[in-house]
């Protein structure tokens, strides 16, 4: 038994346990971060000098040049991190293929070795699956970084905060999946990624989970509460709601780039019904407009600058009294024209281009919430059901007296007197005598 194990032992190659390395685990990470073009890149760099460790064997390059290659090619549209070990899996099963093929090129494919390149070899495109999946989001902690991966785990609506949302603000709550549509779509029209568009449109208003009741969309027992307080504080609550959904943000670990655009999606802009009230109320010269600005920053990404324009367009859409196309057009083309005027758009790298065709995506979109339906008729309750059968018969029936009346009963009409057909009969006989030359 142990000259048996020591034979096996013996028979492990270098070049069995090169197989066995999960290379392709780098390049899979790559790919996650920076796209299947850099992971390429890098993974004929990585197989360049491997085999020159491994002696410039090109057979050694060959094998992990594919399983680089091929491991970043399956997780490039990665949505779930069971994909890596469904990449991992593959990966082995094209590996053994990959060491089948090198030891035929080199001559040496005796069984025993034969068996072993198997075995590392599949242990090798598993543990790269493996590896990938462990490692992702050590580096996105580690960089501050989301990966679409993490963005697709975000836009589930089942997560906490947003069920949250959706139970104590669900008219923000229906604001945000309205905003989410929006820019994704539009995101798609101007080359920006739909997903985090989507992901930020999602949680931007998280925020108003704090103070609900303040927000006009969550109302819904006609009360507004600001009617009682002062401008400027009514200011302050419309202001916090920023910054709470900073805090929000980081404690559910949603990622900066997200917290980033939870905190630029109203950039500076001017809160104008409480500056103008509070202008009516102390005067022009006795109110301070930053008071009644939001801090900033201004959105600097073009997502970030997605959000602002749907968050205004959304929300003025609903005050319109009859929102017919036309009005719909005219009404977002001047809420843009109004953000871009007042410069918060300057650093989101949004061209006047981007902002038609995003105002074209709004008005579908809009279009579609706001169209006109017909309205359906109101099937009548079973009691007017039947009182309305009664009528009908009752009418009926009178119907037919009337009819009786005019023309008599049957047995005050005539009966219809037999026709008098003798002297026709007659006729005929005289007619038929002459025929036979009788008479």
């Amino acid at each position: 038994f142990e000259s048996l194990s020591q034979n096996w032992m013996f028979s492990i190659s270098a070049s069995s346990l090169s197989f066995g390395i999960p290379l392709a685990a780098s390049a899979m990470t790559v790919c996650l971060f920076m796209k299947l073009n850099a992971a390429i890149s890098f993974a004929i760099v990585i197989s360049v000098c491997t085999a020159l460790i491994f002696q410039n064997r090109f057979e050694i390059f060959l094998y992990f040049l594919m399983n680089c290659i091929m491991g970043a090619y399956w997780i490039q549209n990665c949505k779930e991190r069971k994909v890596f070990i469904m990449a991992g899996v593959r990966l082995g099963m094209l590996n053994m293929i990959l060491a089948t093929a090198a030891d035929v090129y080199t001559g040496d494919y005796s069984g025993a070795k034969l068996l072993w390149d198997w075995g590392f070899a599949f242990a090798g495109g598993l543990g790269a699956g493996i590896v990938a999946a462990g490692l992702a989001p050590l580096l996105e902690m580690a960089f501050d970084y989301t990966t679409d991966v993490t963005l697709h785990e975000l836009a589930n609506l089942d997560r906490p905060i947003l069920r949250k949302l959706m139970m104590e603000a669900p008219g923000t709550y229906h604001h945000s999946v309205v905003i989410g549509s929006m820019v994704e779509a539009a995101a798609s029209e101007i080359g920006a990624n739909p997903l985090l568009a989507k992901v930020c449109g999602y949680y931007h208003d998280i925020g108003k989970v704090k103070k609900p009741v303040y927000f006009v969309e969550n109302q819904s027992d006609g009360k507004n509460r600001h009617d009682k307080l002062a401008p400027s504080m009514s200011a302050l609550i419309l202001i916090s709601h920023v910054k709470d959904g900073v805090e929000i943000g980081r404690q559910n670990k949603l990622g900066q780039v997200i917290i980033d655009t939870i905190q630029q999606h109203h950039g500076t802009s001017l809160i104008r019904f409480f500056y103008e009230k509070a202008k009516q109320l102390k005067g022009k010269d006795a109110v301070k407009i930053e008071d009644f600005r939001y801090p900033g920053p201004k959105p600097q990404t073009r997502e970030a600058g997605l959000v602002m324009l749907a968050d205004v367009v959304e929300a003025a859409s609903r005050t319109l009294d009859n929102p017919t196309p036309s009005r719909i057009q005219g009404h977002v083309q001047k809420l843009i024209n109004g953000i871009f005027a007042d410069g918060q758009l300057d650093n989101c790298e949004l061209t006047l281009r981007d902002l038609h065709n995003i105002a074209k995506s709004f008005n579908k979109i809009l279009n579609g919430i706001h169209h006109h339906r017909i309205e359906y008729p109101e099937k009548p309750a079973a009691g007017a059901e039947k009182e309305g059968k009664k009528e009908k018969k009752k009418k009926k029936g009178e119907e037919n007296k009337e009819n009786k009346e005019k023309n008599g009963s049957v047995d005050q009409q005539p009966a219809n007197q037999p026709k008098d057909t003798s002297g026709r009969n007659k006729e005929d006989v005289s007619g038929r005598l002459k025929r036979l030359g009788v008479s």
